[in-house]
């Protein structure tokens, strides 16, 4: 299928599910089959910081609370991630990757690699630069 300027966000969606498609079959042939490519999201934004809480975890997974909960839960029950009580407010929780969890992202992260090289075949530096900064200005403008 060809799309044009009025089918944007179903190549978009069209894109994400090609993407999600990859994923899942790098992830079998890994015998990581447990888990979805939202939990893998999880992981990621975990990677890159110490802890989360909750709504921190949800806006950046662009996810409900209650999602977000019910995704957690079922990495914590894998073991990958764990929630502590937050030290400046025993009234929330921070959830951090256990080992477990450090060492998924470990696996996951040359899939990754390869799932991007594959994106960008073909793409001069110039052209990169200027898709992301006009999905950046599309993504800007939907969010209001």
């Amino acid at each position: 299928m060809i799309y044009d300027q009025n089918s944007i966000l179903s190549l978009i969606s069209h894109i994400h599910s090609q993407s999600q498609n990859f994923l899942q079959k790098k992830l079998s042939a890994l015998g990581l089959t447990k888990l979805a490519t939202s939990h893998g999201n999880i992981l990621f934004c975990l990677s890159r910081t110490k802890s989360l809480s909750l709504s921190e975890l949800s806006q950046k997974i662009n996810r409900d609370k209650s999602t977000t909960t019910a995704l957690v839960k079922k990495l914590e029950q894998s073991g990958l991630v764990e929630q502590k009580k937050d030290p400046h407010d025993s009234r929330k929780k921070q959830i951090q990757l256990t080992p477990k969890g450090s060492q998924y992202n470990e696996k996951t992260n040359d899939l990754s690699n390869e799932l991007i090289q594959n994106s960008w075949k073909n793409f001069t530096v110039q052209e990169k630069t200027q898709l992301v900064s006009l999905l950046n200005k599309l993504s800007a403008n939907l969010e209001e």
